[in-house]
């Protein structure tokens, strides 16, 4: 299945059935009143977030989504049946933006949660509605009201409690695929990795949910490379992984471009928890390891663990640093989910 994590859409909602004008005519009933029963309600456009999906890739084939409008009512007193309500599913992590993406209307961080994107038109009356002591035989009714339309962003930001970050050819994918059943392409070339993949983690009985995202290089904020785009996917995770590969000439500056790059992307990045880590040692002695390590650590005043995706050496050490980190980003970090509205009064 096809990665996407944006996608444009149309939504309307359905409009309200019109109200009807009827009156009673029977054999023996000389004078029937109104019996002109009210129409029934549009349906409403509802956004919904579910578990097993990951990508947005079914709206890149269909972009319009409408509500049914509601029926007209009919005589003896019949109210016209509602339309029925267009819901969305989108992954967990999804983010609705309105068209010009300049607000967050809803982000849908658990499974389950609801939101009313668009209000169906309410219904209109019949002629019995206005029936009064004075008016015994309106030929009023109404139509009823036009639902809402309006395009709508839909974006993705997978969840994740670790997410891998470095240059490219880093050895992040390997590292993905080493420690979890995740299969992603792996190759000795750089921006192998074209779309975030997702992996479950265990070590000591436990387990925690991994995201490697595509290869960051300097300049990636302004668009070079594959940019900056997917750093929102490791938003929300408690923990990075800085994975740098060993065989660089300067770990030291492999470290700093990407902590560049994600100080000038911003969203609280340079903030989150970093565990670094020097890959690829298999492929080093000894003693250039122990100079690059403490190169980096000097370089960025924390520790720095290593070790090697492909033959496994330090993972499990490593993986025990992330799941203590994630233990504590669990309890500090309870996501609140937003309570789903009844009404749209931010459509355009």
């Amino acid at each position: 299945m096809k990665f996407l994590d944006q996608a444009k859409v149309f939504i309307r909602s359905g409009d309200g059935g019109a109200g009807c004008v009827s009156f009673r005519r029977e054999k023996y009933i000389e004078f029937g009143g109104p019996d002109g029963g009210d129409g029934g309600r549009g349906g409403d456009v509802i956004v919904e977030a579910i578990n097993h999906l990951n990508t947005l890739i079914d709206f890149r084939y269909q972009q319009h989504f409408k509500a049914q409008n509601g029926r007209p009512g009919m005589g003896k007193q019949r109210t016209g049946p509602a339309g029925k309500s267009m819901v969305l599913k989108v992954p967990v992590g999804t983010q609705i933006l309105t068209e010009d993406r300049s607000s967050v209307v809803i982000d849908l961080v658990e499974p389950g949660q609801q939101y009313v994107l668009a209000k169906g038109g309410d219904r209109g009356f019949g002629n019995l509605h206005y029936k009064s002591a004075t008016t015994r035989a309106p030929r009023r009714a109404d139509p009823g009201d036009p639902g809402e339309e309006f395009w709508i962003w839909l974006r993705l930001k997978l969840i994740a409690d670790a997410g891998l970050i470095g240059l490219p050819n880093a050895g992040k994918s390997t590292f993905l695929a080493a420690t979890t059943r995740a299969r992603p392409k792996i190759a000795g070339y750089p921006f192998t990795t074209l779309h975030p993949n997702l992996g479950v983690a265990g070590v000591d009985g436990e387990e925690f949910v991994l995201a490697d995202i595509p290869g960051l290089i300097e300049g990636a904020h302004e668009g070079h490379g594959l940019g900056d785009r997917f750093l929102g996917h490791v938003e929300r995770c408690g923990v990075l992984l800085h994975l740098i590969d060993g065989t660089e000439e300067d770990v030291v500056d492999a470290y700093r471009t990407v902590r560049t790059e994600l100080d000038a992307y911003g969203a609280g990045l340079t903030d989150k928890t970093e565990i670094i880590g020097l890959n690829k040692i298999d492929s080093l002695r000894p003693e250039v390891v122990e100079e690059k390590a403490e190169a980096l650590r000097d370089a960025a005043e924390s520790t720095v663990m290593t070790l090697s995706g492909v033959s496994g050496r330090g993972v499990e050490a490593v993986l025990r640093a992330l799941l203590q980190i994630v233990h504590k980003d669990r309890v500090v970090r309870q996501p609140q989910p937003v309570e789903a509205e009844e009404t749209s009064d931010w459509a355009p």
